[in-house]
This record gives C-alpha cells, sequence and structure tokens, in this order.
C-alpha cells in the first residue's frame, strides 16, 4: 500500500477523524497484554537510543517498560474490549420523567496524531424511557471510550452510542470541553485555547430540551 506522506501529515495536523469506530486490525487482540508490553518495551529502548539516551542511567533504564505498561494497562486501556464496564441498568421506579444530567466528567484521553494528552469535561444527559443506569457508570463509559488514542468527535459520538444502547433509548446527548496538548504545547502552541464537540441524540434534538441540557451545564456548581 502506497502512503501520500504529504496527506498523512495534512490529515494529523488538521485532527479529523476518518471513522466513528476506532481504527483497529482485525488481529488486534490476537497479542495477550504481556506480550504487548514486552513488543512496546523494545519499540520504547529503540526510540530512546535514537534519540541519544543513555539507557544504563538509573533514570532511564525502566523507562522502556514503565511506558510499555502505561500504554497497555493505563492509557490506552481502553481498547481492550474485555474492559468494557458492564452496561447493567435498574428499573425507573420512582418515575422520575426529566433528563438527568452528570456533568464536569474528568476526561483523560490522547490524541492519536501526535499521542499527546487531551485533558478536559464532558458532559453527559438521558431522559429514561423506564430504565436508568447507576451514576458512576456514566463516568466509567466516559472513561472507558477515552482511554484509546482518540480524536474529540469520534469519543463523543461513542459515549453517546454507548449510553443509547445500555439504556435502549435515542435521548441521549454529551458535550465536551477539552485542552489538546498537540495544539497547546507544539505546533501553533496556543495555550488558550479548547475544543467543544457536541452530540444530540433524540429529543435533546429538540430546541427547548437541547437548550435545558446546556443551561444545566452551564450552573457554576462549587462545593
Amino acid at each position: 500500500m502506497i502512503i501520500n506522506e504529504d496527506k498523512k501529515d495534512e490529515i494529523g495536523e488538521n485532527h479529523v477523524a476518518t471513522s466513528a469506530e476506532t481504527p483497529l486490525r482485525p488481529d488486534a487482540f490476537e497479542l495477550t497484554d504481556e506480550e504487548k508490553i514486552e513488543s512496546i518495551k523494545k519499540d520504547v529502548e529503540r526510540i530512546l537510543y535514537t534519540l541519544g539516551m543513555d539507557l544504563t542511567d538509573d533514570s532511564l533504564k525502566g523507562t522502556p517498560n514503565r511506558v510499555a505498561k502505561m500504554f497497555v494497562k493505563e492509557i490506552f486501556g481502553g481498547l481492550n474490549p474485555e474492559r468494557k464496564p458492564g452496561s447493567s441498568t435498574f428499573e425507573n421506579k420512582y418515575k422520575y420523567g426529566e433528563m438527568l444530567v452528570e456533568k464536569n466528567i474528568t476526561i483523560y484521553s490522547t490524541c492519536e496524531h501526535h499521542l499527546l494528552p487531551i485533558v478536559g469535561r464532558a458532559h453527559v444527559a438521558y431522559i429514561s424511557n423506564g430504565t436508568v443506569v447507576g451514576l458512576s457508570k456514566m463516568n466509567r463509559i466516559v472513561d472507558f471510550y477515552a482511554k484509546r488514542p482518540q480524536v474529540q468527535e469520534r469519543l463523543t459520538i461513542q459515549i453517546v452510542e454507548e449510553l443509547k444502547k445500555v439504556l435502549n433509548t435515542e435521548d441521549v446527548a454529551c458535550v465536551i470541553d477539552a485542552k489538546h496538548l498537540c495544539v497547546n504545547s507544539r505546533g501553533i502552541r496556543d495555550i488558550e485555547s479548547s475544543t467543544v464537540t457536541s452530540e444530540f441524540g433524540g429529543r435533546f434534538k429538540e430546541e427547548n430540551v437541547r437548550r435545558e441540557f446546556l443551561d444545566y451545564i452551564k450552573l457554576d456548581t462549587q462545593f
């Protein structure tokens, strides 16, 4: 396959998503976590060596293994479907019929174009059609999809689509406001800018419902 290097760089610099699904190869899970860690460790060693670093130094000699474990077990742990949160729901016995909003969910993700951090907040809402989900499950779903190489637009869509499946309703919304260090710390180096994305399903496409949600997340809650 021939790759146009200029086009590849153009896509990366403009942070364009190519799919709403995370681009994974069919053999993505043939290796165990331990096998992936061992392979990545060697790759990190090579990168550091090529950069001229002395890997015999006490401060550096453990770095390749630490980075490999971090990639597989932590910051890219959301690639592993076995880590996907369970989807237990409960009957809405108290008949709460208004929207439920979970705001200011902390996001730590990684830009797939430069492998630099994305840090921000997600605000998620749904209107029950008879079932509810535990509040912490919403946070866990956000975290699961954030813990992979990401594009913010895709992350926003994936959170909404997963909650639609879990709650069996189209009435789900998500807004994410995040800083991208690939913009803030390199390239244009604009330290003040942030990126806002949104996805509205079902009744949230209606102006009055969407406005109510956006008004909720503007509340300056302090404890």
